[in-house]
């Protein structure tokens, strides 16, 4: 199975809830993007390393670092290969002069410790077919062409707080993830594809 390499485009804070991000992928030669909802340690750990900021003290992803070059491990390479229920599973590739081995991980460790290395980041297009947004000149045609929703379709601004994403139709759904990647708001539409992918 081939495999689609990424590059990290962004991590925006959640609007909606408190030390939760939206850490934005991208393809390297696509359109696509991939995000992924991750924790607030995390997403330090990620800007620190891109910002290259160092740290008073080691943390936990330099601590991996640290213990991997002291056993002459390197990480190759970060692979997100699963999708299940909304929930990301990755593995991280290290390698020495003998063997490799892989490591299961949460996407948002395993990315924090290859940007350690230098590794490159990679998925595969079940991944992208499943959790991939894009937005195109095309669909932003499409959505103007589509009828007028239905009153109660109508979609809000802000999806309300006593109205669930459970709530609203298919169509609606595939509205809001538009309008919510028009205002790059990625943690919202990680929300919205999710329950579409578990509709489908």
């Amino acid at each position: 199975m081939d495999k689609i390499r990424l590059k990290i485009l962004g991590l925006s804070s959640s609007q909606s809830q408190s030390g939760s991000f939206a850490l934005v992928l991208g393809e390297a030669e696509g359109e696509r993007r991939l995000p992924i909802i991750i924790g607030m340690f995390e997403a330090q750990a990620i800007a620190i390393e891109i910002e290259k900021i160092i740290p008073n003290r080691p943390m936990t992803h330099d601590l991996f670092k640290s213990f991997a070059h002291q056993l002459d491990f390197t990480v190759e390479e970060i692979i997100i290969y699963d999708l299940k229920e909304g929930v990301f599973f990755a593995r991280i590739v290290c390698k020495n002069s003998v063997k490799t081995i892989e490591i299961d991980s949460r996407p948002s460790d395993a990315i924090a410790i290859g940007l350690r290395f230098g590794a490159k980041i990679y998925t595969y297009e079940k991944i992208l077919d499943e959790a991939g947004v894009v937005l195109s000149e095309d669909d932003e045609e499409i959505d103007i062409k589509e009828s007028t929703p239905k009153k109660e379709e109508v979609v809000p601004e802000v999806v309300k707080k006593d109205k669930s994403i459970k709530d609203f139709s298919i169509k609606t759904l595939n509205k809001m993830l538009n309008d919510s990647l028009e205002k790059e708001d990625y943690e919202q539409a990680a929300k919205i594809r999710d329950e579409l992918s578990k509709r489908n």
